[in-house]
């Protein structure tokens, strides 16, 4: 494989993140029983007019302007052409000649560099319905289509053939669905279907520039079947080539089961589909003062957030890095210091205990069950030296899975740390007085007595005795400090 170089570009399908279909007025929402999304407009029925969402479009202009698209004005829909049991219209609205970004770049990192990938373009489509296949269909003979999703408005971003590992398109995935997560354009959940990956992959001769033959793969439903279907093909290709064949220009699907891809048809070309501008919708023109607006309102994006939690929260790189990857985690964390907690400290409980409960429990870091306020909250009682952080710990943990506030569940466990000097210097004279040994070891130099002296003190007030307050009374009694 050392003779051989990698080349990788990708399709990227986001569901928007609209209430409403691309030209009609029918829901979204997913989860419907089969049909009951739909109308005339969507179906495709006679006679019908569609009629553009306007917030749609607005999600594909302003990712355009992110990823540092020239925008087609004017910008035209057409038709596409091909029948597939799905498509009720036999054919696809989607845009060719004049989408509405083109030549666009995304920077890319990778181990700490930086790479600029090419946008060949992004434009906007209604996706098609879903084949449904029962377990029985090999006897019945028959599939069902559930045409609810068909209508709901897609964003398509496509890169040039600038990625050269696997590694690098395992960024460019995670890169590109936590910049539509920042945008607002897209939930992008890949566990839901809202965002889907399509790769072609080619491999050439290293130090050649020519590119090989491309094989698309559909059929990628996860983060790790893109991996392992980039892995396997890059491997079937080659060996293609080692053995004097040669690679067909094919969409090929990835059989998860096998671990393997199989071939579907062969690649079609623009020219296939037989695309003609969509005589029902008019050609979109920009003017540069909306243009203007959509960009100064473009959001923070994540590496401007990354180094902004760097430079003024003080975070390290790798802090900043995980917080800033998921874009509801940044804004909990935003929120949090703005209520005053400490940001080392709320990064370390998000990065500690949020993050291992979320893990144990299988929730999607937007399922945190916990506020910004109680977390505020909570840091404060430690603060305060009202709770120890044993304590802050159990509390964090039921905060989790009852979302009480951190006050209820303290008063309710009895959790209130004695700070107490004098009551805390009762309690250090008795576990002196029934640990002598250790107490002269501490006495004479030896430092670690002082661990467990502090542990008895602390079993004694059931874990109620503030720690720094009980370190300070044990140095003072026995050496003086």
């Amino acid at each position: 494989m050392a003779d051989y170089e990698l080349i990788v570009g990708f399709e990227v399908h986001a569901e928007l993140a609209t209430a409403t279909k691309i030209f009609c007025g029918c829901s979204t929402e997913p989860g419907a029983p089969a049909n009951t999304h739909t109308c005339p407009v969507c179906l495709g029925l006679p006679g019908v007019l569609p009629v553009l969402n306007g917030a749609a479009l607005e999600h594909a202009v302003r990712v355009a302007l992110a990823c540092h698209c020239g925008i087609s004005s004017p910008s035209i829909f057409e038709r596409k052409n091909y029948y597939y049991p799905d498509l009720p219209k036999n054919y696809q609205v989607s845009q060719k000649r004049a989408p509405f970004g083109v030549d666009g770049w995304f920077d890319l990192e990778v181990d700490g560099t930086v790479k600029r990938i090419s946008i060949v373009d992004i434009h906007l489509e209604e996706d098609a319905g879903k084949l449904v296949h029962p377990e029985e269909r090999s006897a019945a003979g028959y599939s069902l289509v559930d045409f609810n999703r068909a209508g709901v408005p897609l964003l398509e971003v496509v890169s040039g053939p600038d990625l050269r590992s696997v590694a690098e398109a395992e960024a460019y995935m995670t890169a590109m669905r936590r910049l539509l997560q920042y945008l607002g354009a897209s939930d992008a959940r890949m566990e839901l279907g809202q965002i889907r990956f399509e790769a072609n992959i080619s491999v050439r001769p290293v130090g050649t520039e020519t590119l090989g033959k491309r094989v698309e793969i559909k059929n990628l439903n996860s983060f790790r079947t893109v991996t392992r279907a980039i892995e396997y093909e890059m491997a079937r290709q080659i060996d293609l080539y080692e053995r004097g064949g040669a690679v067909a220009q094919e969409t090929r699907l990835w059989d998860d089961a096998r671990g393997e891809t199989q071939a579907m048809r062969s690649k079609e070309e623009s020219h296939d589909y037989r695309y003609f501008p969509e005589p029902d919708l008019v050609p979109m023109v920009f003017t540069d003062a909306y243009l203007a607006d959509l960009a100064a309102k473009l959001p923070e994006l994540p590496a401007a957030r990354r180094t902004r939690f760097i430079e003024a929260f003080g975070l390290p790189e790798y802090d900043a890095a995980i917080l800033t990857g998921e874009k509801t985690i940044a804004d909990f964390v935003d929120a949090a210091v703005a209520l005053g907690a400490n940001p080392k400290t709320v990064s370390n409980w998000i990065m500690g205990e949020a993050l291992r409960l979320l893990n144990e429990k299988g929730l999607a870091p937007d399922a945190l069950p916990i506020t910004p306020r109680a977390l505020a909250d909570l840091i404060a009682l430690v603060d305060d030296g009202k709770i120890n952080a044993n304590q802050a710990k159990q509390v964090f943990a039921e905060m989790f899975d009852s979302g009480a506030a951190p006050e209820e569940i303290v008063k309710a466990r009895g959790f209130a740390q004695i700070s107490d000097v004098s009551a805390l210097a009762a309690i250090v004279d008795a576990v002196v007085a029934a640990n002598p040994d250790a107490a002269a070891k501490y006495t004479a130099g030896d430092d670690k007595p002082l661990g467990f002296l502090v542990g008895q003190v602390m079993k004694q007030s059931r874990g109620q005795a503030n720690a720094p307050v009980v370190n300070a009374l044990i140095r003072k009694k026995l050496r003086g400090e």
